[in-house]
């Protein structure tokens, strides 16, 4: 298992910035990849950004088409803890953002597991 906490959501103007953490434990040498999702209301979970984690591929990104140079993941192995750097924040970044883990084991089942999400509202 693994547990997730995530903290530095908040309220901000447009065009300002906001950096989120989170937090892992439990089995995390077990984990394949990270990621930030956000949920806005009335609307279904998207990926914001991922990162991987642990061999040959280690700290590859991706990132949705709408924070592609605004947002930055980042991870520090040390402290079990991923990043996620939001420069030039607009009013449409605002949901609820929820970190994930991915763990897949060797029959390339896929497990999920999540924060409990932080809100990010950004005002016009």
């Amino acid at each position: 298992q693994v547990q997730l906490v995530e903290s530095g959501g908040g309220l901000v103007q447009a065009g300002g910035s906001l950096r989120l953490s989170c937090v892992a434990s439990g089995s995390t040498s077990s984990i394949n990849s990270m990621g930030w999702y956000r949920q806005a209301p009335g609307k279904q979970r998207d990926l914001v950004a991922r990162i991987t984690s642990g061999g040959s591929i280690s700290g590859i990104t991706n990132y949705a088409d709408s924070v592609k140079g605004r947002f930055t993941i980042s991870r520090d192995n040390a402290k079990n803890t991923v990043y996620l750097q939001m420069n030039s924040l607009k009013p449409e970044d605002t949901a609820v953002y929820f970190c994930n883990a991915r763990r897949i084991n060797p029959w390339d089942v896929r497990y999920d597991y999540w924060g409990q999400g932080t809100q990010v509202t950004v005002s016009s």
